[in-house]
């Protein structure tokens, strides 16, 4: 089980150098990805949860594959129905060429009704635009000519160079929590990437994970959640508790539990929903660093 760090790329703490503190973190740490927000308009829903600055996600991984060697570079998740699949299709083969192999597109469907409104783009169809764009840059990132033909998006004969380093493409992990997401990773992903999670809400998903895959005939993909990292001094009890948060020990028996579900990678978010919390690289370095410690110990207890 490989771990992932969520950057920060927005917020009144973010800038620069504080975007390549992280990444230079998560490689001295022995992270092995780093994996960043994504949206275009911050409208007022925005704004309420993820304030200005905000960056963007694909120009801040193409900065960082010159600056990173050796972590994977990633979203979670890029909101597919904001840009035409030509775009992120050439933009994720450009990150992946850059980094030498190492980009990873997370995709989801988006949830902010006024930043769709923004763009101009349906809200309520949002989910059938995103499934026409992930089959169309499953057949860009395929091929040196490529043609695809939908309800959504409709091109012919476009040359694809420079392709992926990636093969036969970079990882594709599908966000979303429901039904639909699961079906959705399942016919267009690597992975399946569930972002705050209870344990035991994922225990009873996982088994319909894996029949949908069986339905589809199809492998199953990865699984990939992504939880909110909240250390305490007392344990956090209650059946509702979400993975990652409590004690370093609750943390840690979490940790055991994603690899026991058969989890490849774990991204560990460490946002609080406070604007002011974007300023606490520092506190985050020290919560990650625990939890970098917890993650070696969690190695050698499977060496045992």
């Amino acid at each position: 089980m490989k771990f992932a760090l969520n950057v920060l790329n927005f917020g009144p703490g973010a800038n620069p150098r504080s975007l390549r503190d992280w990444a230079e973190f998560a490689e001295s740490a022995g992270y092995h990805a780093v994996m960043i927000s994504d949206h275009i308009a911050v409208t007022p829903d925005i704004a309420a949860r993820y304030p200005e600055p905000f960056y963007d996600g694909f120009t801040v991984l193409a900065w960082l594959a010159g600056i990173t060697s050796r972590v994977e570079l990633g979203t979670t998740v890029t909101v597919l129905p904001y840009r035409h699949p030509l775009q992120v299709a050439r933009i994720g083969s450009d990150i992946d060429q850059l980094s030498h192999g190492r980009f990873i597109l997370g995709a989801g469907l988006g949830w902010a009704r006024q930043e769709f409104q923004a763009l101009g783009i349906p809200f309520a169809r949002r989910a059938r635009i995103a499934d026409e764009y992930l089959a169309a840059i499953h057949t860009l990132w395929a091929n040196d000519v490529a043609s695809y033909h939908g309800e959504f998006v409709s091109f012919e004969n476009v040359h694809t160079a420079p392709r992926p380093v990636r093969s036969p493409r970079p990882p594709i992990w599908v966000g979303g929590n429901s039904d639909a997401a699961m079906r959705r990773a399942v016919r267009f992903g690597d992975a399946w990437h569930p972002i705050n999670i209870r344990l035991g809400w994922l225990k009873e998903r996982v088994p319909g994970f894996r029949e949908i895959a069986i339905q589809e005939k199809r492998s199953i993909p990865a699984l990939c959640p992504r939880i909110n990292l909240r250390i305490t001094d007392r344990p956090v009890d209650g059946d509702q508790r979400l993975a990652g948060q409590g004690t370093i020990d609750q943390i840690h028996s979490d940790l055991q539990e994603l690899e026991n579900l058969g989890a490849s990678y774990v991204t560990l978010d460490t946002y609080s929903g406070h604007p002011t919390a974007t300023h606490d690289f520092l506190e985050y370095r020290k919560m990650l660093s625990s939890v970098a410690e917890s993650i070696v110990d969690l190695q050698n207890e499977r060496l045992r």
